[in-house]
């Protein structure tokens, strides 16, 4: 649903582009061509407030479809056009916190799967073994000293990307892909041989509401990419069947995520299931008695989470300089270059080092900085981008990308659904550490 919110904001964003340039045309060709003074034009231009239907500003030559979605319009640029300054920063708020937990998560992973490969005992019984932080992992070390060690490791050898810029990724990102679905079919191939031969040790109960809180979050940060819809939807050159592509693609989605959990939770116990689920091929000969495959699998998140790292990191700290951006102004070269990147790195590595449970990390940032991505913001962008358009467009203007749920009911719908959630959440969370 928000989704399609997402991209009726994108077409109403063209519009109102199409529409300011057309406006500017206009103005220009005024002013070469009347006997007006400057003044006289200028005055006229501000005098005109912007409710003329944009129908009324169209030269002949043909119809223009205003709402086609050719120009990459994100979602900070849309924010820009449809909020106030109170709107706009809450948007960059919500992103940098998403972005934080984005860089918790990515410094939290990297280590466990670090600690897990150089600390486990690699026997084939080893998978039926469950490790707790103060176990030995080599000489007086514990576990949870090697975690922190790969930590800094990660932080020093991947930091200093945060000062820098991040670019001409493109083909380690094509690579990354490319190990990302190798490592995910493995997995999915391997528990069904397992499950096949009737020797998986899963054993889940029918329902378990205790897990449903946590759900959500968990949920939100798989399914969110309202935020990359953008740069997805524009390249398309045939957008008329772009809600067909769209909810195919969400099957798609479901379907995958769907039998790589069953697999998941019938092969293994789910008592011994490890947060990082690459970690369960890499101790267990039952499963893959290949060696060397099974440390593919286990710092395969290693190389894939290290490659966006600093990209993400970038791009967090490029949304603080647009958070605190003043138009013609510009900051002192130690904000820029300094200050800037350390509030970017700091904080998750922070949080990285102070917990690794990655189902909490990834529950909470879901659940909160993930909600407003994916629910909130979607419902006021389509809400604000309606409300802007009407009286510019005219009532006759046909968004050809309006959502199916065009009523405002469907908005406040989703804002109620969000709420509910992030209640649920937190009650959840508060009971839990009252048990403790």
């Amino acid at each position: 649903m928000t989704t399609t919110f997402v991209i009726e904001a994108m077409a109403a964003a063209n519009a109102q582009l199409r529409w300011k340039r057309r406006e500017q045309e206009e103005i220009d060709d005024s002013d070469s061509t009347s006997e007006y003074s400057d003044d006289d034009v200028v005055g006229r231009s501000r005098s005109e407030p912007e409710t003329k239907p944009i129908l009324s500003v169209q030269r002949s030559g043909g119809h223009v479809d205003h709402f086609d979605i050719a120009e990459r319009v994100e979602m900070g640029q849309m924010a820009s056009m449809f909020f106030n300054k109170v709107g706009v920063n809450m948007f960059y708020i919500c992103i940098i916190v998403y972005l934080y937990g984005d860089l918790a998560i990515y410094a939290a992973a990297v280590p466990i799967s670090l600690m897990e490969v150089a600390c486990g005992n690699h026997s084939c019984s080893a998978g039926s073994l469950k490790y707790n932080d103060t176990d030995t992992c080599w000489g007086p070390v514990t576990r949870k000293n090697a975690y922190r060690v790969f930590l800094s490791m990660f932080t020093l050898l991947l930091g200093p990307f945060t000062f820098f810029s991040a670019q001409k990724t493109k083909y380690l990102q094509i690579l990354t892909s490319l190990m990302r679905w190798i490592a995910f079919t493995m997995m999915i191939i391997l528990a069904l041989i397992r499950i096949g031969k009737g020797t998986g040790e899963g054993h889940p109960p029918i329902a378990s509401f205790s897990g449903v809180p946590n759900l959500f979050g968990v949920c939100v940060y798989s399914f969110m990419c309202q935020h990359s819809l953008p740069s997805l939807v524009t390249p398309i050159s045939d957008k008329k069947r772009v809600g067909t592509l769209v909810f195919a693609d969400y099957v798609m989605i479901l379907g995958f995520y769907v039998l790589l959990s069953f697999t998941a939770i019938f092969c293994f116990d789910s008592s011994l299931l490890h947060d990082m689920y690459t970690l369960n091929f890499t101790d267990n000969c039952n499963v893959l008695d290949i060696p060397v495959l099974r440390y593919f699998l286990g710092l395969f998140p290693v190389f894939t989470i290290s490659t966006n790292f600093p990209i993400i990191a970038v791009t967090l700290r490029n949304n603080w300089k647009t958070l605190f951006h003043r138009d013609g102004g510009t900051y002192p070269w130690v904000v820029d270059r300094i200050v800037f990147p350390l509030i970017t790195l700091v904080p998750p590595i922070l949080v990285a080092f102070c917990t690794h449970n990655l189902e909490s990390l990834v529950g909470i940032t879901g659940a909160y900085a993930g909600t407003g991505i994916q629910y909130v913001v979607p419902a006021f962008l389509v809400y604000y981008a309606r409300r802007h358009l009407e009286p510019v467009m005219g009532r006759d203007a046909i968004n050809k990308h309006q959502s199916p749920f065009r009523h405002a009911f469907w908005v406040w719908f989703v804002l109620l659904w969000a709420a509910f959630c992030l209640m649920f959440v937190t009650a959840n969370i508060i009971l839990t550490d009252t048990k403790k």
